[in-house]
């Protein structure tokens, strides 16, 4: 017997055809009706409302007509541009701030020195959004969001344990709703890369795939986990922290952080370690942008520098056996790497792939797809762009704490 509250109310479904159709848009950038009608299955006439609804609403615009073939040229369709949002995307040493459209376009990005506390940093984040709702107006920009390093609630917005010091049960959207009058969302950086290169990025490939680990290595290393297109959560927010699994223990009695765990193991600041030993090197291995320095690294790596292809091999080989445990775990059929080393991809998929297992009878290993990320360093910034839209891609309406108009 179906119950009440599983049947959906005639405007629940027009709002889930209209998200359908937003999200097709979001994938194909542009679409005829007609088009639209075969990706969907739903009847042209079905499309033809629901398409001049979004039209209405400023979501979709008409962009001219297909070159005709006969007949009269059908009329291209696009997500419209009007509505905006802020992405805030808070590193150690930066904060950057973007404008993106509906399409996860970023209109324009700056960065500031990320101040010293938490408190500090949520106020610079008011300061630029007054700036930017003067500049294109505040009824366009429907909301913020924020992508934060760490332990965030996602259903509360508060950074419950920040990669940064003093950032520890941090109110973050309550904080700015209130100073601002404004919908903020929050979430973790590697979770919001994962789901934007899902939605935004141009790794077709995986659109097909029932579990994609999305594998982020930078001075920590994060797993987002997307099943059947979802972000998955757990029930503390909290899944996807593989950087804290053991992969050589060696009885440091840590309990996190430990020398064995594999962020330890196979992070930037672990590539930069290694690198300084064989070379022997007098600067601090953790210390400064590591970014830059793995670079450099992997410029030296593709030139056949031997330390830096030793160095490179060890992390890489690292990495490989823990994404080869997190793959036997969860069954995932797509990795995507968004990490610095990606520079030399023609050197570290190999030494990451090397350490799978193969053989027609390992299933977990038979139709993997591994792929360098797309959007790289812009994934998590666009991902926290996206979160103003996210309600209006899952149900086709806005959020019920967002502003009037759209």
């Amino acid at each position: 017997m179906t119950s009440k509250s599983s049947i959906l109310r005639p405007d629940a479904v027009r709002g889930t055809n209209a998200a359908a159709v937003l999200q097709l848009l979001r994938r194909y950038d542009s679409l005829s009706r007609a088009d639209i009608s075969r990706q969907s299955g739903l009847s042209e006439g079905t499309i033809s409302r629901i398409t001049t609804e979004l039209i209405g609403r400023r979501l979709v615009r008409e962009d001219g007509a297909e070159n005709s073939t006969g007949g009269r040229p059908a009329t291209r369709l696009r997500l419209d541009q009007h509505h905006l949002a802020l992405g805030v995307d808070i590193h150690k040493w930066e904060t950057r701030f973007a404008i993106s459209t509906l399409s996860g376009k970023l209109l324009e990005a700056e960065s500031c020195r990320t101040p010293s506390s938490p408190m500090a940093t949520l106020a610079l984040v008011a300061k630029q959004y007054g700036v930017l709702s003067k500049k294109y107006g505040d009824q366009r920009i429907v909301g913020i969001g924020l992508s934060v390093r760490g332990l965030v609630n996602s259903r509360t917005g508060v950074v419950e344990l920040g990669n940064f010091p003093d950032w520890v049960r941090v109110p973050v959207r309550d904080w700015l709703r209130n100073r601002l009058k404004i919908p903020v969302y929050v979430d973790n950086n590697v979770r919001l890369a994962a789901i934007a290169e899902f939605d935004y990025g141009s790794l077709v490939e995986i659109h097909n795939r029932h579990c994609i680990l999305f594998v982020m290595v930078d001075e920590g290393i994060g797993v987002g986990i997307v099943l059947e297109g979802k972000i998955h959560y757990g029930p503390n927010d909290a899944a996807g922290e593989f950087g804290q699994m053991v992969i050589a223990d060696r009885g440091a009695g840590q309990q996190h952080n430990g020398p064995g765990c594999l962020e330890q193991l196979a992070s930037n600041t672990a590539l930069c370690e290694r690198y300084a030993a064989l070379a022997g090197s007098s600067t601090p291995a953790g210390s400064g942008d590591t970014r830059s320095r793995v670079r450099r690294i992997c410029q030296r790596a593709v030139k056949g520098d031997g330390f830096a292809l030793q160095a490179l091999s060890e992390t890489c080989r690292y990495l490989g056996i823990g994404v080869a445990n997190v793959i036997w775990g969860l069954n995932a059929d797509a990795v995507v790497i968004n990490a610095t080393i990606n520079e030399a991809w023609q050197l570290i998929a190999p030494m990451i792939e090397r350490q799978f297992p193969s053989g027609p009878e390992i299933v977990n290993f038979r139709q993997l797809v591994l792929r360098p990320s797309s959007l790289g360093s812009e994934g998590s910034m666009i991902g926290a762009a996206a979160l103003p839209f996210k309600n209006l891609f899952t149900t086709g309406e806005r959020s019920r704490t967002a502003k009037t108009g759209a």
